[in-house]
């Protein structure tokens, strides 16, 4: 099956997200092979946010396993830095490789959870070129 780099989005238009507040089991495999289980905080086209026991180096290279109704893509992606949170860490990620096939799921999953109303919280609109106010706007 071929791969896909994911899509870069204009600077000034970010991909729709999904809160899905950790009710989304995931598998993440490291390049060693040594698998961690994680949750499913956030996604969009782009990546998303994990919720680990553990956090993972930033820049860390992954395989992740994301069963959802529709089918289960395996996309890989690169971890960023990882925060505190009350149950561990909540560490974004950025989907570096994605197969057309997963793209799909992944594509329909967003549209399915957008169509319901668990979207993030939405930017304020702002005038002028400013940076996030924090790392996960950026995703």
């Amino acid at each position: 099956m071929p791969m896909a780099h994911v899509p870069r989005l204009e600077a000034r238009r970010r991909a729709p997200r999904v809160n899905l507040r950790g009710t989304v089991p995931a598998t993440v495999q490291l390049e060693n092979g040594r698998h961690l289980a994680a949750r499913l905080h956030q996604l969009s086209k782009t990546g998303g946010v994990l919720e680990l026991t553990s956090c993972l180096d930033e820049r860390a290279k992954i395989r992740l396993t994301l069963p959802f109704d529709s089918g289960t893509p395996c996309p890989t992606a690169e971890m960023y830095f990882p925060m505190r949170s009350l149950r561990g860490y909540l560490q974004p990620f950025r989907f570096t490789q994605v197969s057309e096939d997963d793209g799909q799921i992944l594509d329909r999953e967003i549209s399915k959870h957008l169509q319901q109303g668990d979207t993030a919280a939405k930017p304020v609109p702002r005038l002028g070129l400013q940076p996030p106010s924090s790392f996960l706007d950026s995703l």
